[in-house]
């Protein structure tokens, strides 16, 4: 299945549309000294948000709407917004979800809304001077809020591999966790592939983007194999011993609609990648080591938080993610610094609802802040089906499974989340329906409409 013409013209015309826009050379990263000029100065009310994504732009819509005397800028390194959540429909060949669908351009969002969109990559952030440097140039701010996402930590599962082997493997064996060129690298690498084994490959420990992400991966690209005809298998080597996001559900759905294309594997470590002979050695849960070959592989390393937020010199926790002022998204180390998303070093599940719930909530206490005010970080906890993720698990019918989660004050001080998997009324019985797998799309179409129209 190649990708639609249109599809094409979509991100070639996006792209042309940023090129025209003028760039302004900033200063370079870790300079001591102010830059000469700014390209927006702080007003007493700005806000400037690093990061594009689900939460960068809900909060940017969602400050405006609340106090429109508030000024917001958002920063952000790629010239197309591509939605990590639910690409994996359109990796699994699904006609209900096409490329055209995942992206779409910032400019009409920032003017619908009334802020400002940057395009740039950020190199430098002063919080002694409250201001930030970006390839684009520099801005100051009275708010920073960091939202930018995660990074691939290789060098930490797989300690002995250098940067080459690390590139090599990266681009070989695309992990499709963070939206662009991955998943174009995956979709076509499953387009065009012969019969043979699918290999995915779980991050191996710690928190990660959107935990349910490898395993409705495996169904979807299950679908696509029984769609397409392709004779072979998805094999799923999992350091976890089968003890992950919405398992029950997913292992049902497997075994009901693939039984004879999925085979999960838990407990396996990866140990090697030859992505020339197209082999991948693991031990199992018994130290024994096996090699199996793969047309296609997808290997999602462990996680960690973008590099921003180091760079901010923001206090994070044990796990490297942002520490938390309380029940708050104030960033513990400085009361004008806020970090949703990815970062926030609170216990509650990566997802994209779960982005746009911290946003809002976010946005209400820095609107409060600006406003001389204090917003009450626990108020409306604990929160039903604070966060909602579905996954879909079959494409014919579609049918899909769906986790909600409670988020309250836990008394360790931070933000916590409960799941529950429940089984849908007309499921019969099952985790899995077409009514789920109707309300993704629902959820989706909905939320796209919410950031961008």
């Amino acid at each position: 299945m190649s990708m639609e013409r249109r599809d094409l013209f979509k991100l070639a015309g996006v792209a042309a549309a940023v090129a025209v826009v003028p760039a302004v050379t900033g200063c370079a990263a870790g300079s001591s000294a102010a830059p000469a000029s700014f390209i927006k100065k702080a007003s007493g009310k700005s806000v400037v948000i690093i990061g594009g994504g689900w939460g960068g732009l809900t909060m940017a819509k969602e400050i405006r709407k609340q106090d429109k005397s508030i000024d917001v800028t958002v920063v952000e390194k790629k010239d197309i917004f591509m939605s990590c959540p639910v690409s994996n429909l359109y990796l699994g060949g699904l006609e209900s979800m096409t490329l055209a669908q995942l992206t779409h351009d910032y400019y009409a969002p920032a003017k619908a809304h009334g802020y400002t969109f940057i395009q740039g990559e950020v190199t430098e952030i002063n919080r002694a001077g409250k201001y930030i440097n970006t390839t684009s140039g520099a801005l100051s701010y009275d708010i920073l809020v960091l939202s930018p996402g995660i990074a691939y930590d290789y060098e930490k599962q797989f300690p002995t591999w250098d940067s080459a082997k690390i590139s090599q493997v990266a681009h070989a064996c695309p992990a499709a966790l963070m939206p662009g060129s991955e998943h174009l690298a995956l979709k076509r690498q499953l387009d065009n592939m012969d019969d043979g084994n699918v290999i995915i490959v779980p991050p191996e420990s710690g928190k990660f983007r959107c935990p349910p992400a490898p395993y409705e991966r495996t169904a979807m690209i299950a679908n696509y194999m029984k769609k397409e005809g392709i004779q072979g298998k998805v094999i799923v080597l999992d350091k976890r011993p089968g003890k992950f996001a919405k398992a029950a559900a997913f292992k049902e759905s497997w075994n009901d609609a693939f039984s004879d294309i999925i085979d999960y594997r838990g407990s396996s470590k990866v140990t090697d990648v030859d992505t020339a002979a197209k082999t991948i050695t693991y031990t199992d849960g018994e130290g024994k080591s096996h090699t199996e070959t793969y047309q296609v592989c997808s290997l999602m390393p462990i996680n960690k938080c973008s590099p921003v937020t180091t760079m901010a010199g923001i206090k994070t926790n044990g796990a490297g993610y942002a520490a938390m002022d309380g029940y708050s998204f104030r960033s513990a180390s400085d009361k004008n610094v806020y970090v949703i998303g990815d970062a926030v070093g609170h216990k509650i599940p990566p997802s994209g609802q779960t982005a746009i719930w911290g946003a809002k909530r976010a946005a209400g206490q820095i609107v409060a802040q600006v406003s001389g005010k204090t917003a009450d970080p626990i108020a409306g906890l604990p929160e039903k089906a604070a966060n909602v993720c579905y996954s879909m698990v079959n494409g014919a019918p579609e049918e899909a499974i769906m986790v909600t989660h409670t988020f309250s004050a836990d008394a360790s001080g931070v933000l916590k989340g409960k799941g529950a998997v429940p089984k849908p009324k007309d499921g019969n019985g099952k985790f899995r329906s077409e009514g789920v797998g109707k309300a993704l799309h629902e959820w989706y179409n909905g939320s796209i409409r919410e950031m961008f129209s």
